[in-house]
């Protein structure tokens, strides 16, 4: 028997019956974890929503206390417990595993939560937040399950109710000059085109039955000569509206593309921290598909929809038998499509999913490979690479193979479906219903017709597939952003600098423990002083906070009197330079990255401030001096000279505190004593996080954190 191990909430016998559910209809929903540690959140989001309670991860967010470590056994209950969600916690063996009430939680591999949808005699079904839909056999489950389980079923007080916070897909377009006039410029042309093309067949059914029965040399010379006009005029028509679209669809991208980006760059630092630059990239990427749909795909749903209707009546103008014919064929086919559209998008899944994936590790061999090299660790990076890369390949062809699948059936329909046509079109004409200029008028048009009417059925069909894509982008879009601007902000009074911390308090999670706590601290105009104490005490978390990257639990900051809740961050930001742990070049030259890519940069002041950080004569030394090239990681420069560079950075924006984090930790003797003593020199307020005790002497006061 399984043994419990925790009894917080016990269910009566009949309300756990009641629950149960034996037609295996409902289908347990995948939800997949935008963050590193989400994967709790994504699993009690599955349960939920196979409940009634249709919830994704961005609710869950604000009702969880996660933090940069994801959560604990404890955690998820107290979750599920606010979804009226009552939890049995259990210890049980492989042999046992059957009995568990579905769905339910596994931990698995012990950092990571997995969702058990079903359980056969030799095999397991889950919905991994990773990496999608798994099966696993049972000889393999133990390899990863360590015996613990959460099962979670519904109080007698759970509401079905649909909490999800989704985007839609014209949240993306709302702010996009000309969208309306170009996609009625587009649609206009595009009737004009469908116009011609229904016109076409009557070229063939005239000739045969209008000139060809009667000799008539003339009309064919007429007909050959409108229907030429015709296609000209189709020619240039189909030219125009392929160079409206390329325009549309330019800017389209770039507006699109421009707003999110801009979003992006505005979002909180613990948006970055808790997700791999790779997920980042790709959900970025995502939007490339959306585009292309918005600008090409959707125009031609539209006109293809209205086509089909257009030709089914033309059809059924010609023969009802054969219009129906044809249009059951297409209903078939119909079915067929939608009948391998869910396994298509669980292949999608997988798909963009491991892609996600294989781009993480690829960037982090990239950023991290001096540590490679200098472990020999390329053969086991390789390794890690190509296992992801062979995932890619290896969901590619399962989306291939399906494809093929519906292709070669769909494919075998309509040849039958053609055959089929011809041999009662052909009775129908021996009947004398129809002439043989009808005949092959009404064939025409029937290829018209599928052709349009598939097309449409595929791109409804991959419009709902687009709510994968909108889905992955929408992790960036529905994000908050940064309290950016403060509108009437008080950023005129700030005149000296003066820094005072009142009673700041921090911790990442409402469960983890404080970080910072009840910390006062007041930095007057001018004062420098260094912040000590052991490593891991929070001496960095706490120069982030007065920075704005990081916001406090409690407590509040004030910068010359004024309250940064009234600044805004982009205001309250432009009075400090900073050296971090952790800062970067960009690609570029050694002036861009000094100046941040400041156009109209002040050379004077560049030379100055190299001068005061001590890297004049390195970067002077260079073959291109301040226009030599580094790149993204500054792999041209040793670490001191990267510090030196970030500090002649901080100094060129002129701000009134200069905040340093190990700034000078990678400087000899000399050199450091000579920037300790230039910065001295500097009239600005110096906050300073500092071990050595060269640093520490150069200061005014010390202020040491427990």
């Amino acid at each position: 028997m399984s043994k419990a191990i925790s009894n917080d909430v016990i269910n009566e016998s009949d309300e756990v019956l009641g629950l149960l559910s034996y037609s295996g209809k409902r289908r347990v929903p995948l939800v997949l974890q935008a963050e590193v540690a989400e994967c709790g959140l994504a699993c009690i989001a599955m349960i939920s929503s196979y409940h009634g309670y249709q919830v994704n991860i961005p609710p869950l967010r604000k009702k969880s206390t996660l933090d940069g470590n994801g959560m604990n056994l404890k955690q998820l209950m107290e979750l599920a417990d606010q979804l009226k969600l009552s939890c049995r916690a259990l210890q049980c063996s492989l042999e046992e595993i059957g009995d568990l009430t579905l769905p339910c939680i596994l931990h698995w591999d012990m950092q990571h939560f997995v969702v058990l949808t079903g359980v056969t005699k030799n095999t397991i079904y889950i919905n991994d937040p990773a990496s999608g839909k798994r099966k696993i056999s049972l000889t393999d489950l133990s390899s990863s399950f360590t015996g613990i389980a959460l099962e979670l079923t519904p109080t007698n007080s759970f509401k079905k109710c649909d909490k999800r916070v989704v985007m839609k897909i014209n949240q993306l377009w709302q702010n996009i000059t000309g969208l309306k006039s170009s996609l009625l410029t587009l649609f206009s042309l595009s009737l004009v085109l469908q116009f011609i093309t229904l016109l076409s067949p009557y070229y063939m059914q005239w000739v045969i039955d209008n000139v060809l029965l009667s000799n008539d040399k003339p009309l064919l010379t007429v007909l050959a000569t409108g229907f030429i006009i015709l296609m000209v005029i189709k020619t240039s028509v189909s030219s125009l509206r392929s160079w409206i679209v390329l325009r549309f669809s330019s800017s389209l991208n770039l507006q699109i593309g421009a707003n999110l980006f801009r979003h992006l760059l505005k979002l909180p630092m613990s948006y970055f921290e808790k997700r791999h630059i790779g997920d980042i990239v790709s959900r970025f990427g995502s939007l490339s598909t959306i585009r292309e749909m918005l600008t090409k795909e959707l125009i031609e749903a539209v006109i293809d929809g209205l086509m089909a209707s257009v030709v089914l009546i033309m059809m059924f103008l010609y023969n009802t038998t054969l219009a129906i014919f044809v249009l059951s064929i297409v209903f078939i086919s119909f079915l067929i499509k939608v009948g391998f559209y869910f396994p298509n998008r669980r292949l999608s899944e997988e798909s963009i999913t491991a892609n996600a994936k294989e781009d993480t590790t690829f960037l982090e061999s990239i950023r991290a490979i001096q540590t490679v090299k200098l472990f020999s660790h390329e053969s086991n990076r390789q390794n890690i690479w190509l296992n992801r890369f062979s995932e890619v390949i290896n969901a590619d062809i399962r989306l291939a193979k399906i494809e093929i699948m519906e292709s070669a059936i769909n494919d075998l329909l309509f040849s039958i479906e053609t055959i089929l046509v011809i041999y009662f079109g052909s009775l129908i004409v021996m009947k004398g219903d129809l002439t043989v200029g009808m005949l092959l008028a009404f064939i025409a048009y029937k290829s018209q017709f599928i052709m349009s009417i598939m097309n449409f059925i595929d791109k409804i069909l991959s419009f709902k597939l687009l709510g994968l894509h909108v889905e992955r982008v929408s992790d960036i879009a529905l994000e908050l952003e940064e309290p950016y601007h403060v509108p009437n902000g008080g950023s005129g009074s700030i005149l000296n600098g003066e820094l005072q911390l009142e009673n700041i308090s921090f911790r990442y999670s409402d469960n983890a423990e404080k970080i910072l706590d009840n910390i006062n601290l007041h930095v007057r105009t001018g004062e420098s002083i260094a912040i000590i104490g052991s490593s891991g005490c929070g001496k960095t978390t706490l120069l982030k906070i007065i920075l704005g990257l990081l916001k406090p639990t409690s407590g509040r900051i004030l910068l010359d009197g004024v309250d940064v809740s009234n600044l805004g961050l982009n205001e309250y930001r432009q009075f400090f330079g900073s050296v971090m742990q952790n800062d970067t070049l960009m690609s570029g030259t050694v002036a861009e990255n000094i100046t941040l890519f400041d156009p109209n940069f002040d050379e004077e002041r560049l030379y100055e401030c190299c001068r005061l950080a001590c890297i004049f004569d390195d970067i002077k030394s260079l073959p291109m001096t301040f226009e030599s090239l580094v790149g993204d990681m500054g792999s041209n420069f040793s670490g001191g000279q990267l510090q030196r560079i970030f500090l002649a950075r901080a100094l060129y924006k002129q701000p009134k505190i200069l905040c340093l984090d190990e700034s000078t930790s990678h400087l000899d003797q000399h050199n450091e004593l000579i920037v300790n003593d230039n910065i001295k020199n500097i009239e600005l307020t110096r906050i300073i996080v500092a071990h050595r005790k060269e640093t520490i002497e150069s200061v005014d006061r010390v202020y040491r954190l427990n």
